[in-house]
């Protein structure tokens, strides 16, 4: 019996969430989707993801969607607390928090170079928005927009990825290509 590739829930819970918070951040939608979906799809499913790539021996995978998961459902706690005035975090409080995630997303930047292209512009781009967000949470609110666009790019690179891995298998053939690691 084959195994389901995990992967595709991690990238699109991923993908989608982030998607999501940065059409917000654009203003075009309230935090109320956003929300919903950092802690059921970005939160919950792929923290779930994560384990199965666990036990797919995907250590990568492993701690990029538990992590990932971990943080979607942290910033819902953080609003969430904020919303009800229990335990509120500042806003420099909240660039703190991006500033720890952009450390370990540097970490995660330098695997990726290790597995494919796609991969590493993923994370290449999740790094950079990261940085642009502890710039606007410390140096200038005009950085928020960057970070958005940025972003934007990030989620549809996951969604590229979670194209790549369904289409392919069910093409029995590279159709998406994924392209070579950067680093070997």
């Amino acid at each position: 019996m084959k195994n389901g590739n995990p992967a595709v829930v991690g990238l699109a819970g991923f993908g989608l969430t982030t998607l999501l918070l940065q059409f917000h951040n654009l203003g075009w939608i309230g935090l109320g989707p956003v929300l919903s979906m950092g802690v059921i799809f970005g939160g919950l499913a792929q923290f779930i993801a994560g384990f199965q790539e666990q036990k797919m021996g995907n250590s990568f995978g492993f701690s990029a969607f538990v992590s990932y998961g971990a943080f979607w459902m942290g910033l819902c706690i953080i609003w969430l607390c904020n919303h009800y005035g229990v335990y509120e975090s500042s806003h420099t409080d909240v660039g703190f928090y991006l500033l720890a995630w952009m450390l370990y997303t540097a970490i995660m930047f330098v695997g990726s170079l290790r597995i494919h292209t796609a991969m590493a512009v993923t994370f290449g781009t999740l790094l950079l928005g990261f940085l642009f967000l502890v710039l606007e949470h410390f140096v200038s609110p005009a950085f928020k927009t960057i970070a958005a666009i940025d972003l934007i790019i990030c989620a549809l690179s996951a969604w590229y990825m979670m194209a790549a891995a369904i289409i392919n298998e069910l093409a029995d053939r590279v159709v998406l290509p994924l392209g070579k690691k950067i680093v070997k």
